[in-house]
């Protein structure tokens, strides 16, 4: 693998001389990366679900005893925030020629 012609060969050019066998370990240490990534991502978004589920599960438990405790439920708001029109002026800074000492 020494020196060529009095040259350095290239990265790819001693990639290229790999035995098979480097190859074939190679690809399947990528497949195998590949599944544990996919692996790791669904083992969190389980989680996630999970957790989604139990808070709706706790949530829906509290609103069906609040419901049938007999207690009553608060009154719906009447109380709406005011709204008010504003009217608003777009200026155009390029018509604009108070600044420029040049045009006059």
């Amino acid at each position: 693998m020494g020196v060529v012609n009095g040259q350095r060969p290239s990265f790819f050019e001693l990639i290229s001389r790999l035995p098979p066998r480097v190859w074939l370990q190679a690809a399947l240490g990528l497949i195998a990366f590949a599944v544990l990534a996919v692996l790791g991502f669904a083992i969190i978004a389980g989680f996630v679900a999970v957790a989604v589920v139990i808070l709706l599960v706790y949530r829906l438990r509290a609103w069906l005893i609040a419901l049938f405790a007999g207690r009553p439920m608060p009154p719906a708001r009447t109380d709406r925030a005011n709204v008010t029109d504003v009217t608003y002026e777009i200026v155009d800074r390029r018509d604009d020629h108070r600044g420029d000492n040049d045009r006059g």
